[in-house]
Order: C-alpha cells, then sequence, then structure tokens
C-alpha cells in the first residue's frame, strides 16, 4: 500500500510540475526556425516578428535557419519537436500542402498545428536586366528561336513544377538549379548562371537597382510596385503560384503555451506598426490572421495541389 501511495503521490506531483509549468510559459527562450538563408525575405519577416513577439511574451526569440527542400527539411525538424511552445516556424505554406503530394516524407499535414498566416510574399520570375526579353512568354520565345535550352532556378517545388509545365507548352528544354532561398536566386540571374529565376519580394530593391527585371507576377494579380508587368495568367498560362507564410507548431501544442501564442499573434495582426513592417517594408501582401482561417487555408490548397496532382 506504500508503494502504491508513493508512486500515486509521484503521478500527481509530476502533473503539478507540468501545470506550474505550462502556466509559467514562457520559462526560457523560444526559437523560430525559418527555412531560407540568412537575408532572404522570409529571414527578414521571422526576425520581425521575432523581435515583436518577443516584447510581448517577455522571453527572447531566437531565429534557427534550417533552409534545405523549400521547407522540407525544417518540417521534418519540426514535427520532432516538443508540442511545448518553444519551438515554432515562420514558413511557407507549400511544405504541407504542395509537397506531400510529390515526394515522400516523414510527416503528413496532420502533424502539425497551424497557428496563424503571416503574410503572403510577394514574387514572380525574373531574369538579368540586359537579357533580350521583357517578359516570360518572350523569353521562351527567344530560347525557342535560338535552340538554346532555358536554364531556370526555383525555389521549391511549386515554382519549378510550373516553369516545367510552362517549358512544356512552348517546346523548351530546361536546366533547372535548385536555390537555398532569394538571394541565391539573385546572385545566379545576376551573375549570369540562370537566364530566368522565381524569387520573393526581394526582388524589388534589386528591380530598383536596375540589376533585374520582372518578367512575370507569379500572384493571381499584378504586383503594386511593378503593375506594368502582366501575371502568368494574362501571358497564357494557367498557373499561379503563392508564398503564403504562417506560423506553425508541432501537432498537440499544449494548450496554455497555444493560448498566450495565439494571444500575442492577435497583438500583432492589430498593431500597425507591425503591418506596416510587412507591406511597406517588406512589400509583402497582407492576409487574415488568425487559427482558423490558418487551418482552413491548409485544408484549402492540400485539397487543390492533391488534384492538381493527380491530373
Amino acid at each position: 500500500m506504500k508503494k502504491i501511495f508513493s508512486l500515486g503521490l509521484g503521478f500527481l506531483l509530476a502533473i503539478s510540475f507540468t501545470s506550474a509549468f505550462a502556466a509559467d510559459y514562457p520559462s526560457r527562450p523560444i526559437t523560430f526556425m525559418t527555412m531560407t538563408q540568412p537575408g532572404a525575405q522570409i529571414d527578414r519577416l521571422t526576425r520581425g516578428l521575432s523581435q515583436r513577439m518577443s516584447k510581448i511574451m517577455g522571453q527572447p526569440i531566437n531565429v534557427k535557419n534550417v533552409t534545405g527542400s523549400h521547407g522540407t527539411v525544417m518540417a521534418t525538424e519540426l514535427s520532432r519537436s516538443k508540442p511545448d511552445g518553444y519551438n515554432l516556424a515562420v514558413t511557407s505554406l507549400t511544405a504541407y500542402t504542395y509537397a506531400p503530394h510529390h515526394g515522400k516524407l516523414v510527416y503528413t499535414p496532420e502533424d502539425f498545428d497551424y497557428l496563424t498566416l503571416v503574410a503572403l510574399n510577394s514574387s514572380g520570375f525574373i531574369s538579368k536586366s540586359d537579357k533580350p526579353w521583357n517578359t516570360l512568354k518572350e523569353a521562351f520565345a527567344w530560347h525557342k528561336k535560338n535552340n538554346k535550352a532555358m536554364i531556370a532556378m526555383f525555389h521549391g517545388a511549386d515554382d519549378r513544377d510550373a516553369i516545367i509545365r510552362i517549358a512544356k507548352k512552348e517546346g523548351v528544354n530546361l536546366s533547372l538549379i535548385p536555390s537555398k532561398g532569394g538571394p541565391s536566386v539573385i546572385k545566379a540571374v545576376t551573375g549570369g548562371h540562370a537566364a530566368v529565376g522565381y524569387v520573393g519580394a526581394i526582388l524589388y530593391k534589386h528591380v530598383e537597382a536596375g540589376s533585374i527585371k520582372l518578367i512575370a507576377a507569379a500572384l493571381g494579380e499584378r504586383l503594386p510596385p511593378l503593375p506594368d508587368v502582366p501575371t502568368l495568367r494574362e501571358q497564357g498560362y494557367d498557373e499561379q503560384v503563392e508564398m503564403i507564410v504562417a506560423l506553425v507548431a508541432p501537432k498537440n501544442l499544449d494548450p496554455k503555451a497555444k493560448a498566450k501564442i495565439l494571444a500575442a499573434a492577435d497583438k500583432l495582426a492589430n498593431d500597425k506598426e507591425t503591418q506596416e513592417f510587412i507591406t511597406n517594408n517588406l512589400l509583402m501582401r497582407p492576409v487574415k490572421w488568425g487559427e482558423a482561417t490558418a487551418d482552413q487555408t491548409v485544408k484549402d490548397l492540400y485539397k487543390t495541389f492533391g488534384e492538381q496532382a493527380k491530373k
């Protein structure tokens, strides 16, 4: 009986300790993972959000760059993390909605809690400013006329597959190069190593500097800072590539930790300075914040990409 009592007391103490620990969350630094290199637009977004959320949470939030396969390497690490609120990710949703349909992964979309959307990364296809074309359509026409394979640098599986489908339609061979994020795409294009590249909102400052030009907006609409550049659909391609960025956690996140994170995210969603940082500084597109919107977006995108994969 004494042994049973001791075991029972130990169990109750463990529960009490766990509850107290969760109630004190966060009691130590938090880590925000990001799937791009330092300096990339999503990395800059992650660092900006970490600084702002740190002030609300009362603990440092460190940024960890986990690159590889456009987020799937980072998603794998996140899926294996404890759901205690100390390891979160600011990431493009393609690793959770697109990649599972096109490769064998150790995780599924159900292995995560999608806490909130934070931004839509403006994106498009670029070329070096001195290239003899001004649109993606013209770039393919030039390569076809000169019987040359197009060297293209891709950012993730979704834009890679889009350019493959377009090249097949245009009858042009492709030579594809993977990237480690926006800066590596810019470097490859300006250095003449790639004729075309896909990149996020980091493109704006390089277009302004005159080193590159946007040849196709990848979203469903033209990019406001560059309204004269047509979208993929306006150029005759039934394609749209979007980098929707979200705050993601391992599945079954501790409820008390989750409540505090969501409360902090809600404050940022309603903070004018934070939203101006996203839209005016980073030139990303605004989104509706909140867990319900994030969950529904993931479900909708996963279904859409699944139907696309079957075709």
